[in-house]
């Protein structure tokens, strides 16, 4: 009996050996693998209140950033690095200042310290009034008007000569500039040489015999060489009869504008008897300023206007840009060639034009008064989000109608300055880009006072080396609070400027913070006072 209860108290004793056996072994292998599991990956750090630049760059070094990279910290891009003391150079990895004794300062995009924007608020732009307006696409008609002059078209001459030595028997016209039709006769000349090459060909044309074709080629190539047409040959076949005159007739209708002849003349084989020049089109003679003459090419669409025939437009095309400039005008001659239906124009004749050459590709377009002309560049302010406006070099093509082609340095889409651009880009370059308007001066003085109160304050001991309107120059100790050593530097004076106790030379103490353009910014100056000299030790011994 006394055995049983002995009996179960063993077991039971092995029972739990065994589960905590159990549960040892388990909590040995979550340990083991919770050991070997990799660690999470640890959150990017966030950026401690009020850090200042220097500490951001120590940050990037020792994190591997460098400038395009995005800041964890913040969320913003790094668009490069500077030394607040000299900000005109840029760098695009973080690294100790080239210029002084200090780390660089990160720029990022969109931040105060971005130097290609300037903010202006909603309320000053509604005050300005500024305009914006978008980048287009479209086709550019350029608009050029001009004056000239008619002239005959010299391609649409003719020039009647004879062709083989005679005499003038009768003159169908009397004098230059008279009008004729194309066809009507001109003179009738009596050729005496014609006579023998054509009694030779007709009595060829009479033999009868076989084989007689040679001779009748050869007597025919004769009359040609005499002068003689193919008509004037067949009239001759024809008749068999000699045909010693011939009647030239005009090949075509116009003026004539020189008549070399007269009725009773000998004329030589090849002499010029009279030269006609076409109506059915005239040159109009166009004085185009020189600053427009890119905006001409030839081919392009014409219209012109004269007061000889009002209300009617004369159609015609640019021929050529002919390479000659007036030294007292200043002006290119562009000849055009015009449609002249019923001859109205003449030569002479006053015209006055409009150029419309539509030009097939689409282009970049943006109002013409947009473009800011500083006489070394091209400027647009561009209109971004926010308020914010950046200055774009661009170049510029042919303006018309109030547009002007952009050929570099915009994209369609973007938006544009249109109005007040002048105040925008004036203060952009006062500023260095840097400027911002402010919405609320009261409230923007109250934030900057907040930001200035909030700043970590910084204090040494320096000499002051001199002293401007605007800065003191201290030559100070280290600092171990902005980890800087010894140097020479430039500090903004305190708002309320130097104090009138302190002068170049002086020993002074003085305490100053980081502000927003991190800049060291001084709130107070103290001079230290000189320390006393020693006495002079008093003469020992007495009067006897």
């Amino acid at each position: 009996m006394k055995l049983k209860p002995l009996l179960i108290g063993s077991i039971a004793a092995g029972v739990l050996g065994t589960a905590g056996f159990g549960l040892y072994t388990l909590g040995m292998q979550r340990g083991m693998g919770l050991a070997g599991a990799p660690a999470p990956a640890s959150a990017a750090p966030a950026a401690p209140d009020n850090e200042s630049g220097e500490d951001a760059t120590r940050r990037h070094i020792a994190t591997g950033l460098k400038a395009g990279d995005t800041d964890p910290a913040n969320g913003k891009k790094i668009l490069y690095y500077h030394d607040p003391m000299v900000p005109g150079n840029k760098f695009d990895k973080p690294a100790k200042s080239p210029f002084m004794n200090m780390m660089m300062s990160p720029v990022y995009a969109g931040g105060d310290g971005d130097q290609n924007t300037v903010t202006v608020s909603p309320r000053v732009q509604q005050n300005l009034g500024v305009r914006t307006a978008v980048v287009s696409e479209g086709t550019l008609s350029p608009q050029v008007a001009a004056v000239g002059s008619i002239a005959f078209n010299e391609r649409d001459q003719v020039i009647v000569q004879a062709r083989a030595t005679g005499y003038v028997e009768r003159l169908r016209v009397r004098a230059t500039l008279d009008r004729v039709a194309k066809g009507q006769p001109l003179a009738e000349l009596y050729v005496p040489d014609w006579i023998a090459a054509q009694e030779e060909f007709l009595s060829v044309q009479r033999m009868r015999g076989t084989d007689l074709a040679p001779l009748v080629d050869g007597a025919r190539q004769r009359m040609r060489q005499v002068g003689m047409s193919e008509g004037q040959i067949e009239l001759v076949a024809r008749s068999g009869r000699t045909q010693p005159r011939s009647t030239l007739v005009a090949p075509i209708g116009g003026v004539i504008t020189e008549l070399a002849v007269r009725e009773g003349m000998t004329v030589m084989s090849g002499a010029t008897l009279l030269r006609i020049n076409g109506l059915s089109t005239v040159w109009a003679n166009a004085e185009v300023p020189e600053s427009q003459a890119a905006l001409l090419r030839p081919g392009a669409k014409v219209q012109a206007r004269s007061p000889a025939a009002p209300g009617e437009t004369f159609d015609g095309k640019v021929q050529a840009i002919l390479p000659d400039v007036n030294p007292t005008t200043r002006t290119l001659k562009a000849r055009l060639e015009l449609a002249n239906p019923g001859g109205r124009l003449v030569p002479g004749m006053f015209v006055s034009m409009q150029f419309m050459d539509m030009r097939a590709d689409k282009v970049l377009l943006i109002p013409t008064e947009a473009v800011i002309q500083t006489g070394k560049r091209t400027v647009v302010m561009l209109a971004e989000e926010n308020g914010r406006f950046r200055p774009v070099d661009v170049e510029i093509g042919i303006e018309s109608a109030g547009q002007t082609e952009v050929k570099r340095g915009l994209q369609a889409g973007q938006r544009i300055v249109v109005s007040s651009q002048f105040l925008i880009d004036s203060e952009a370059s006062l500023k260095g880009v840097e400027a911002r308007f402010n919405s609320a001066p009261a409230a923007s003085t109250a934030a900057a006072g907040a930001a200035a109160a909030s700043a970590p304050r910084h204090v040494g001991e320096a000499k002051v080396e001199s002293l401007s309107k605007d800065a003191m120059t201290l030559s100070h100790g280290s600092i171990p609070t902005m980890k800087w050593g010894p140097m020479t530097m430039d500090f903004k004076l305190p708002t309320g400027g130097a104090p009138r106790n302190v002068q170049t030379g002086d020993r002074v103490t003085f305490e100053f913070f980081m502000n927003k353009d991190d800049l060291p910014q001084l709130t107070r100056v103290t001079p230290i006072a000189p320390e006393p000299r020693a006495a002079a030790p008093a003469a020992t011994g007495s009067k006897q």
